[in-house]
C-alpha cells in the first residue's frame, strides 16, 4: 500500500492511498465468496455458484462499469475499510470524520486507487494575544442617570387616576369597545366589548391608537387601517380594515413626587430621597463596572481571534451551524412559539437560516479554537473537583430537566464542562493580567461578586430598584 497525503485548503487533508494488484484481486475473490453465500444460483448450493455464474445471476456484464458491479461494490467497501485506519497512521493525520472516498482506478491485474478528502482539526498559530490597542471603559455615572432611575421608580409607583374633563391624548390608560370588518363581514379577533390599552404603546396595528386620540368618554368613532404586510395571520395580513370603536374608560399615570415619603415607599432602609439616590448611584457604578469587563474581554477574544492564523474547516462550521439551529428551536420553545409557525411569519426555511447562520458559525469556531490555543500557551487546566462542583451547582438549577442533568454527569458532558470553564478561566486571566499592569482603572468585579452591589435595600435582589436600575444600564425603560 502506498499513501500520499497532501495539505488542502480549509485545513483538509487529502489521501491518495494506492493498492496493489494482489491485494485488489484477494478483495474481489472475498467479495465473491460473500455475494455467493447470500446470492440464489440455480443448480448450485449457496457458496458454490462459480464467478461467471454469480455474474450472470447479478446482472453483470463483463467488461462492463465498474461502477454497476455488485462484486466491486462489496470489494471497495472492504478495501476501503481495512486501509483506511492504517493509511491515516502512515500518515500521521488526526480526522475530524471519514468521508467516503472517491475511486480514481479499480481495475483488475493492475490495481486500485482512491482518494479521500480528511477534514483534520485545524492548527491554530496565535498572534499577539495580550497587547492590546486599547483599555477599559467605564461609563461616568452622573445626576442624569440617576434620576432616569428615579423616574423609573415613580413610574412602577405610579396610580391611575380617572379622566372626566378632557379628551384622550398619547400615554393615556383606556378601556374601549371596537369592531372590526373586512368587506362589511366580522373576523376573527376582530371584535371586544372592553378592551385595555396604553394609548401610543404601540398594542394595536398602525393607525389603530392615533385614531383614539382625541375622543372623550362615551364617543364612538369609526375608521379605517391597514394590517401589516407581517401581520401573524395571513387571512388579514397586509389587508384593510374598518373599525367602530367606542370609548369606555379614560385614565391618566399619576406618578409621586420625588420626595423623602416616596423613597421610604421603595424601602424602609431610605429614610430620605439623598439615601435612596446614593443606593442607585452605588447600584449604577457597580452596573457599569461589571458591564465594562464584559466589553473589555469581549474586545480581548476578538483582538486574539484577529491575529491568529487558522483555517476552519466546513465540518465544524456544519456542525456549529447545526448548533445555532437547535439554539433557535429551544429559543422558540421557550417562548411557546412552534418553529414551523415562525418558519412561515420569517418566510426563512432551514436552508435559509443555515445560509445566515454559516458566516457566524464559522466565527464562533474561530474563537473556541483560539481561546483554547491560549489556554494551552498559559498551562491552563480544570481541575475535576471543579467540574464536580459545576455539576453539583446544576443539580439544584436545572433540577427539573433530568436529561440536562444526565448529559452532564455522562463523560461527554463533563468534557464540555471542562473546556467551556478552561476557555473562561483563560478569558478572566487575561482581564485580570491587564488590570494588575494598570492599577489605575481599579477592580471590576463581576456584579455577583460585588459586595457594593448587593444588599444595598431593604427589599434585596429582585426589588423595584433593582429593576430600575437594570432597566437604565440596559438602555430599556424609556417613556
Amino acid at each position: 500500500m502506498n499513501v500520499t497525503a497532501t495539505p488542502a485548503p480549509r485545513s483538509t487533508v487529502v489521501l491518495e492511498v494506492e493498492l496493489p494488484a494482489d491485494r485488489l484481486q484477494q478483495a474481489i475473490d472475498e467479495s465473491v465468496r460473500r455475494l455467493g453465500r447470500r446470492t440464489r444460483v440455480a443448480g448450485f448450493r449457496p457458496g458454490k455458484a462459480p464467478r461467471v455464474m454469480l455474474e450472470r445471476a447479478l446482472g453483470v456484464q463483463r467488461g462492463g462499469s465498474a461502477d454497476a458491479n455488485p462484486i466491486y461494490d462489496e470489494a471497495k467497501e472492504q478495501l476501503f475499510t481495512s486501509t483506511m485506519a492504517g493509511a491515516i497512521e502512515e500518515a500521521s493525520v488526526d480526522p475530524l470524520t471519514i468521508p467516503d472516498p472517491e475511486w480514481v482506478r479499480f481495475e483488475e491485474g493492475e490495481g486500485a486507487t482512491y482518494r479521500v478528502s480528511l477534514p483534520v482539526r485545524p492548527e491554530v498559530q496565535l498572534g499577539d494575544y495580550n497587547g492590546y490597542p486599547f483599555g477599559v471603559e467605564i461609563e461616568t455615572i452622573d445626576d442624569a442617570k440617576v434620576d432616569r432611575v428615579i423616574d423609573e421608580l415613580r413610574d412602577q409607583h405610579a396610580s391611575l387616576r380617572a379622566v372626566e374633563d378632557r379628551p384622550i391624548k398619547t400615554d393615556d390608560w383606556v378601556v374601549v369597545a371596537f369592531e372590526g370588518t373586512r368587506d362589511g363581514q366580522p373576523f376573527e379577533g376582530g371584535r371586544a366589548e372592553r378592551f385595555p390599552l396604553v394609548v401610543g404603546g404601540g398594542r394595536m396595528i398602525p393607525g389603530f391608537e392615533e385614531a383614539l386620540v382625541g375622543l372623550s368618554t362615551d364617543e364612538e368613532k369609526d375608521f379605517d387601517v391597514t394590517f401589516p404586510d407581517d401581520y401573524p395571520d395571513a387571512e388579514v395580513a397586509g389587508k384593510p380594515a374598518h373599525f367602530h370603536v367606542t370609548v369606555r374608560e379614560i385614565r391618566e399615570k399619576v406618578l409621586p413626587e420625588a420626595d423623602d415619603s416616596f423613597a421610604q415607599e421603595v424601602g424602609a432602609a431610605f429614610q430620605d430621597m439623598a439615601a435612596l439616590r446614593a443606593d442607585v448611584r452605588t447600584r449604577l457604578e457597580a452596573n457599569a463596572r461589571d458591564h465594562a469587563r464584559h466589553e473589555f474581554a469581549d474586545r480581548i477574544i476578538e483582538y486574539a481571534v484577529a491575529n491568529a492564523t487558522l483555517e476552519v474547516p466546513d465540518l465544524l462550521v456544519d456542525q456549529e451551524v447545526e448548533v445555532m439551529h437547535d439554539e433557535l428551536r429551544l429559543r422558540l420553545a421557550e417562548q411557546g412559539i412552534p418553529y414551523a409557525e415562525y418558519a412561515r411569519i420569517t418566510g426563512k426555511d432551514d436552508a435559509a437560516l443555515h445560509a445566515e447562520y454559516h458566516e457566524p458559525a464559522e466565527h464562533r469556531v474561530k474563537v473556541l479554537m483560539v481561546l483554547s490555543k491560549i489556554a494551552d500557551e498559559e498551562g491552563l487546566e480544570v481541575p475535576e473537583s471543579a467540574i464536580d462542583e459545576e455539576i453539583s451547582r446544576a443539580r439544584t438549577r436545572y433540577a427539573d430537566n433530568p436529561r440536562l442533568l444526565s448529559y452532564f454527569e455522562s463523560e461527554r458532558g463533563r468534557s464540555y464542562l471542562r473546556s467551556t470553564m478552561r476557555r473562561t478561566q483563560v478569558v478572566e486571566r487575561l482581564v485580570d493580567r491587564w488590570l494588575e499592569a494598570h492599577p489605575e482603572v481599579g477592580p471590576l468585579p463581576h456584579l455577583e461578586d460585588d459586595p457594593t452591589a448587593s444588599g444595598l435595600l431593604g427589599g434585596g435582589p429582585g426589588s423595584d430598584a433593582d429593576s430600575a436600575v437594570a432597566e437604565t444600564a440596559s438602555g430599556e425603560g424609556e417613556a
